[in-house]
């Protein structure tokens, strides 16, 4: 088994492509409803497959963002990324060092529904994503479960 994608409800599926889009986002496809519902699938181009859906309901009411946390996007460089997004006309925040100045570089954003999103910036040699190696006081038991 794998994820596929994460797939965000949204208010406007126009504004939130653009949003999108802005990021670096591509779409892959799109489908429509008779009753004015719809998604887009995306992915980052150097992506050959679909990472994220934005999918809007017109009869399901108000979108509200909740339970959720935030979607984790992968940079090779946090500082020219931020500089870009800012040309673009989206509103990052400050890079920060959550880890401390070995650890990753990060800043957040939020899009037009309020969902967060954290741009990561690995240190030169880490693998690409989260692994074990990055809790290294962790044991996992059979499930797969952290245990401190």
């Amino acid at each position: 088994m794998r994820t596929l994608f994460a797939a965000y409800r949204v208010a406007d599926l126009e504004r939130s492509l653009d949003f999108y889009t802005a990021l670096g986002y591509r779409e892959l496809g799109r489908v429509g409803f008779d009753n004015g519902s719809g998604l887009v699938v995306l992915s980052f181009p150097e992506e050959e497959e679909a990472t994220l859906e934005l999918v809007h309901r017109s009869e399901a009411g108000p979108v509200e963002v909740g339970g959720f946390d935030h979607l984790a996007i992968q940079v090779d460089d946090l500082a020219a990324t931020l500089a870009t997004l800012t040309d673009r006309g989206l509103e990052p925040g400050r890079p920060e060092l959550p880890g401390g100045p070995d650890g990753p570089k990060t800043a957040w954003l939020q899009d037009p529904d309020g969902y967060r999103i954290e741009l990561v910036q690995w240190p030169a040699g880490h693998p690409t994503g989260l692994t074990a190696a990055d809790f290294p006081n962790q044991t996992s038991d059979a499930r797969g479960d952290a245990q401190s």
